[in-house]
């Protein structure tokens, strides 16, 4: 990967996408750190102080936001509209017969549907950022801080307004710089910028875990952490390199005086199928009971019953209500994004065939059982890779936001991974050794 890296940096055009993408990301961070008007930063400074890096109910959304989420600045939304609205859009095309057909349209259509997904993401930038404003107002942002209700003083509309709109600025600034490292850096420009808001967390999770230490003046734990990061890190390389290849064989045709077809490749399954998807849909839907026994201020058995079981992530019921929701939605995702009735069509119709396997029906009803055989190893291991943060709540007395856990570490190899395939990919391009050296 070093070897990667260097290489482009002697390579001008790759060298000047890597310094624009660069730019990009110190601007964003730099944008993470200004503070929204209407706050009372210096209330915000003490109950973070107080709160010791745990974020409790919004540490999904503060790590994908870069921690400025709690710090209220500009960019306190992050990317989490964004990615709400693209995983909502691209659930909503297997439903809606319109956008499935922008869908089969190719570049335009996907254009199209790129369009749709600013404008929800707008409006869910909005809806989010009125509930942060009126979070931090009624105290339940920093729920053990005895000036949390102070950290937005004023309760005029006009700063409520002021708050929302800014934020709401700030998402649209975060999709134009994503944009701009796709265009005019080196690709993959969202998650770049949330590969950087995941790894901002990671220097001040470690210190934390080093100052809570016992052992060694915590140094102990401290490299016992990254042993076990890098032990995680060789783990999700494996399994997200791991697939299933089906092999396709193309019948030969003649065409006038020409033979088309006759060539031989394959359908590449991945183990992991779903990617990250399944843990964030299992990690907000567990949120949702918690912020409304929260929100609600019931003393009910109900809210006492969810006050005790889904708050905290060691808890038990916790624990096992999390594994199978990240199994359901591992089968849920793949089941809505890989048809393989639509896969045996396209292969018939261009003359294709798995070897053994009659064309249409047979093909898919055999290309399903394979995707539900490996489906099940992908989840299971996204459901022990995302329970690695509990573990490490009990072992090493480590806050919400333990760096080497469930859907940083996954987001973390995933996007490196793909960053540096593009990377070698535009070194070939420009690098072409040949046959002969």
């Amino acid at each position: 990967m070093l070897t990667a890296f260097a290489r482009a940096f002697k390579t001008p055009d790759l060298r000047k996408k890597l310094l624009f993408t660069l730019g990009i990301i110190v601007l964003y961070r730099i944008g993470a750190h200004v503070p929204v008007p209407g706050v009372n930063y210096a209330n915000v400074e003490t109950c973070m102080k107080q709160a010791g890096g745990s974020s409790g109910l919004f540490a999904l959304v503060n790590m994908f936001s870069g921690g400025a989420l709690l710090q209220i600045t500009i960019f306190a939304l992050g990317i989490m509209p964004y990615i709400t609205a693209s995983i909502i859009l691209q659930l909503l095309t297997v439903v809606i017969p319109r956008l499935e057909a922008l869908k089969k349209e190719g570049q335009s259509g996907q254009a199209k549907i790129t369009q749709y997904t600013r404008y929800l993401t707008v409006a869910l930038a909005i809806l989010q950022g009125t509930g942060l404003v009126a979070t931090a107002r009624s105290g339940a942002l920093f729920q053990s801080c005895p000036v949390a209700s102070e950290i937005v003083p004023s309760d005029s509309i006009f700063t409520t307004i002021t708050m929302v709109i800014t934020m709401t600025a700030g998402t649209g600034l975060i999709m134009w710089l994503g944009e701009l490292v796709t265009d005019r850096g080196i690709g993959n420009g969202m998650s770049i910028l949330m590969f950087i808001s995941i790894a901002a967390g990671f220097p001040g999770a470690l210190w934390q875990i080093k100052l809570t230490g016992k052992l060694a003046d915590g140094w102990i734990e401290f490299f016992a952490v990254i042993a076990v990061g890098l032990a995680m890190v060789a783990l999700v390389v494996f399994v997200e390199q791991a697939q299933r290849r089906i092999p396709v064989q193309y019948a030969k045709r003649m065409i006038g005086r020409r033979s088309y077809g006759g060539t031989s490749t394959y359908i590449p399954l991945k183990v992991n199928q779903a990617g990250v998807i399944p843990v964030i849909f299992a990690s907000s839907l567990l949120y949702i009971p918690a912020l409304i026994a929260q929100f609600s201020g019931s003393k009910a058995a109900w809210a006492q019953w969810i006050a005790t079981n889904f708050t905290k992530g060691n808890h038990p019921v916790y624990i096992v209500t999390y594994f199978l929701l990240i199994v359901f939605f591992a089968f849920f995702y793949v089941a809505i994004s890989f048809n393989p009735e639509e896969v045996a069509d396209n292969m018939k119709k261009y003359g294709g065939f798995i070897p053994g396997i009659r064309a249409g029906r047979p093909t898919a009803e055999y290309l399903s059982y394979v995707l539900n055989r490996i489906t099940w190893p992908g989840s299971l291991y996204l459901g022990l890779i995302a329970l690695v943060p509990t573990v490490a709540l009990v072992l090493f007395n480590a806050n919400q936001n333990f760096p080497f856990g469930g859907t940083s570490i996954l987001i973390i190899v995933g996007v490196g991974l793909e960053t540096v395939k593009q990377i070698e990919s535009q070194l070939q391009q420009r690098n072409y050794e040949g046959f002969l050296r």
